[in-house]
C-alpha cells in the first residue's frame, strides 16, 4: 500500500491546537462568560423568599385622661381621675381610655363618673369625652374597671334608699358595655364575657 499525500487527520488536531491564535482564546473566554452571565440571571430566587410588606401603621397611644373636661360639676372644687384603664372599644385598632372620675370629698363615698375619652382630633389638645358610661347623677361609686375582650367591665357600688348612709353602699352590681350600632350598650358581665 502507498502512503497517502494527503495529512493526517491526527496531524491536523495537532497542527490546530499547537497553532491556535490569541483571537481564538478570547473568543472562547467571552462565550464561557457570556453563558455564565445568562445562567445567573435565568436562576430562581431564593427558596421561601417573599416581598417585604409595608410596615404597618402603628397605633395611636391611648388618651391622657387627666386633661380631659369632664361633665361633672363639682361646685368649683378639684376632681379626681381615680381610675383608668385603655383598650380598643370601636375595633379601629386605637385604644380608648375609660376614666372613673369623681369630686374630692372630705369623707364619705363621692358619687362617680364613668367616661369613654379619644384622642382630639386637634393635635395636642386635651382628650375628649365621647360617652358617659355611669353619670355622677346615680350615685354609683367604681371598686373594679377593666377592658377585656373589646367590653368595659365595671363593678359598680350603690344605695337602696336615699336612708342608707352615704359612707356604705348596700348594693354591688357587675356591668358591661360593649360598643354595638355606634352605642355603649349595657349587659350583665356574664353576658359579656360569653359574648
Amino acid at each position: 500500500m502507498q502512503p497517502s499525500a494527503a495529512p493526517d487527520l491526527a496531524d491536523l488536531a495537532d497542527f490546530a491546537h499547537t497553532r491556535a491564535r490569541p483571537a481564538h482564546w478570547l473568543a472562547t473566554a467571552t462565550a464561557t462568560a457570556a453563558v455564565v452571565a445568562l445562567a445567573g440571571l435565568l436562576q430562581p430566587g431564593p427558596a421561601g423568599a417573599t416581598a417585604t410588606p409595608a410596615a404597618a401603621p402603628r397605633p395611636a397611644p391611648a388618651p391622657e385622661a387627666a386633661g380631659a373636661d369632664y361633665p361633672l360639676d363639682c361646685g368649683g372644687g378639684p376632681r379626681t381621675v381615680a381610675k383608668r384603664v385603655t383598650g380598643d372599644l370601636d375595633g379601629d385598632e386605637n385604644p380608648e381610655t375609660v376614666a372613673v372620675v369623681h369630686c374630692e370629698a372630705g369623707s364619705g363615698t363621692p358619687p362617680s363618673g364613668v367616661y369613654v375619652l379619644t384622642r382630639s382630633k386637634a393635635e395636642g389638645a386635651p382628650a375628649r369625652v365621647v360617652a358617659t358610661l355611669v353619670a355622677p347623677e346615680l350615685h354609683r361609686s367604681v371598686t373594679e374597671l377593666a377592658v377585656r375582650d373589646g367590653a368595659v367591665l365595671a363593678t359598680l357600688l350603690g344605695y337602696s334608699s336615699p336612708d342608707v348612709p352615704r359612707c356604705c353602699p348596700d348594693e354591688k352590681e357587675q356591668v358591661a358595655w360593649r360598643w354595638q350600632g355606634g352605642a355603649f350598650v349595657r349587659t350583665a358581665q356574664a353576658e359579656a364575657r360569653g359574648a
